[in-house]
């Protein structure tokens, strides 16, 4: 069917009800990815469930008329579509969204659109922001593997035949995508002309206006998908400001029911996503009156996955306000300077200590091995992973506990304080926090990158002095893991992680134009006056969930001051230090 939009220009999408005469409440799926012209099996549910069910192809996809514009279409298109669904001969005038990845961005677009029609959505997978989310890094690192490898697919001139391990290697970033698609594609060009977080991005963010998002919203989230810090992080700027939402977070990455070969968090990591659906949108589509909100505020708003224990737990707050972020202070092993940095975590920060030195070269990058990457693990493989590979290159080190005496659970969002200097005008430094079994296997949590030109701002890059020392922050994501008694929390620095974030070639200059790749000579300091150290959002043992609403504000990591810091131990009942 033809859906008009305001400028003229003809949506298509396919419409499909239950059998008889009734008005109906309807669920609308809009896509850029092809809606076919059957009813897909996870589609046919909802119809069975007594919804009419409308798929649409977003403008310059598939059937549908207009140019592609991701970045700007959905929110006109979707208050337009909403006004359309309603006033069918069919339609009850009351409509939910739902749909994972991209269509759950368009229901947060449509949601700002503040359409009377549309009563709940229920993204999957979706996050808030484009430049956080979608192209570059909280530090400022171009998320290249995701980007490239989407625009492949979804831009590529017909016949084209682009090869992964070709286009991410292309320099200047300027032309990757033509080797991606073989042609230039204005998205990627606009990302690339607007490397820090300005007025491009804000005017397009709907982190930005989540103030104008009202009805209520229930999201899915993965701790090892590319979306999970800004699904936690619009729950909880949409919790403060009062609203309706809800959120599960399970151990999944960017497709929620994928298996991972080499790790198994039991049988309870699955959740029922169908039946906790239709239980939302029965709440908000077809039912009315105050015992609705009173039963929504009477359960818990966010449902977590805690890994290494594998079970499910409820909360009401992001970040949990009872978690004690806890430091663990770099030191070296032993005498002289590490090449390798096979140092240690140490609760309590270090008198002294010999920096820990690597060379980084951008021709030769550290390769992603799992993690929170989207959205084809075909290309880049995601999630758990063993790291032991990694970490026996000469230019990633290696900090770690001694074996726990009791299980530590870290839940929430996860930062590493580094002093660091280094000989290029911009160069960059990676963090990975690591669980590892008493067999030795190491399994990556969460990561992060900072671009060092953006240690003070996003919004005013700075390049750097040779030789002088940053205390720099790096956002390493967020996790929800315990560490079994046993098992040694670990952390990895290092200059890359390609192709998740794109090389930095060092130079200082403009990264999408630049041609030349230098190596860069990078020492990571440890001592009295220059503590760098990880901090982790500690679970306290026996501590139980908040059992009332309370307004939380994620705080903002910042680099410690040139001082020295109070050392920090994690201890147990009895006082003793692990």
């Amino acid at each position: 069917m033809l859906v008009p939009m305001r400028d003229g220009i003809d949506l298509v999408a396919n419409v499909f009800r239950p059998e008889g005469p009734a008005r109906f409440s309807a669920i609308l799926v809009r896509t850029p990815y092809g809606k076919g012209s059957d009813l897909r099996p996870n589609y046919r549910a909802f119809v069975e469930h007594g919804y009419a069910v409308v798929v649409e192809d977003v403008r310059g996809r598939y059937k549908s008329e207009g140019i592609f514009d991701p970045l700007r279409q959905e929110v006109a298109d979707g208050e337009d579509t909403l006004s359309w669904v309603a006033h069918q001969d069919w339609s009850n005038r009351r409509v939910g969204m739902t749909g994972a990845s991209y269509l759950g961005i368009t229901q947060w677009k449509a949601a700002l659109s503040a359409s009377p029609y549309l009563k709940a959505i229920f993204p999957i997978v979706a996050g808030c922001d484009d430049y956080f989310d979608r192209f570059y890094s909280r530090g400022g690192a171009l998320k290249l593997g995701h980007r490239l490898e989407w625009i492949a697919e979804n831009f590529r001139t017909p016949g084209f035949r682009p090869d992964f391990n070709r286009f991410v290697l292309e320099t200047p970033l300027r032309h990757a995508d033509r080797m991606a698609t073989g042609r230039s594609v204005d998205l990627f060009q606009q990302a690339l002309d607007h490397p820090s977080y300005d007025a491009f991005w804000k005017s397009v963010s709907t982190r930005e206006e989540l103030d104008r998002v009202r009805v209520p919203v229930f999201s899915a989230a993965g701790w090892y998908d590319n979306f999970a810090e800004s699904d936690l992080e619009a729950f909880s700027i949409l919790r403060r400001k009062g609203r309706i939402c809800r959120l599960i977070v399970g151990p999944w990455p960017h497709d929620l029911f994928y298996h991972f070969a080499n790790v198994d968090f039991g049988p309870e990591s699955r959740a029922p996503l169908r039946q906790i659906q239709f239980d939302w949108f029965d709440r908000w589509l077809q039912t009315t009156g105050p015992a609705r909100e009173a039963a929504e505020d009477a359960e818990a708003p966010l449902r977590i996955f805690v890994m290494g224990a594998n079970r499910w737990r409820d909360e009401r707050e992001w970040p949990l306000a009872r978690a004690v972020t806890t430091s663990f202070f770099l030191a070296s092993r032993g005498k002289g300077n590490t090449l390798h940095g096979d140092g240690r975590l140490e609760p309590r920060q270090p008198r002294r200590g010999t920096p820990d030195r690597f060379v980084y070269d951008p021709a030769d990058p550290v390769p992603t091995a799992g993690g929170n990457v989207c959205c084809n693990p075909m290309r880049i493989p995601w999630g758990p992973r063993d790291q032991r590979a990694v970490e026996q290159r000469r230019d990633v080190l290696v900090y770690s506990t001694a074996p726990l005496k009791q299980p530590v659970e870290v839940t929430g969002p996860v930062r590493v304080v580094l002093y660091v200097s280094t000989n290029a005008p911009d160069t960059d430094f990676t963090a990975k926090l690591v669980d590892v079994s008493p067999d030795g296997s190491a399994i990556n949590l969460c990561d992060g990158v900072l671009r060092l030109r953006y240690r003070d701002s996003l919004e005013r890059p700075a390049l750097a002095q040779a030789g002088d020392v940053y205390p720099i922050t790096i956002d390493a994501g967020v996790t929800s893991n315990e560490f079994g008694r046993g098992h040694r929390i670990r952390l990895e620095v290092s200059s890359s992680n390609f192709p998740h974030y794109d090389r930095n070639p060092n130079t200082g200059r403009a990264v999408a134009d630049e041609k030349e790749m230098r190596r860069a000579f990078q020492t990571v300091y440890h001592d009295r006056l220059r503590p760098s150290h990880l901090l982790l959002p500690v679970i306290p043992e026996g501590s139980s969930p908040a059992i009332a609403h309370r307004p939380v504000t994620p705080p903002v990591p910042q680099a410690v001051p040139h001082r020295e810091v109070p050392p920090t131990a994690l201890r147990f009942p009895g006082g003793r230090p692990f």
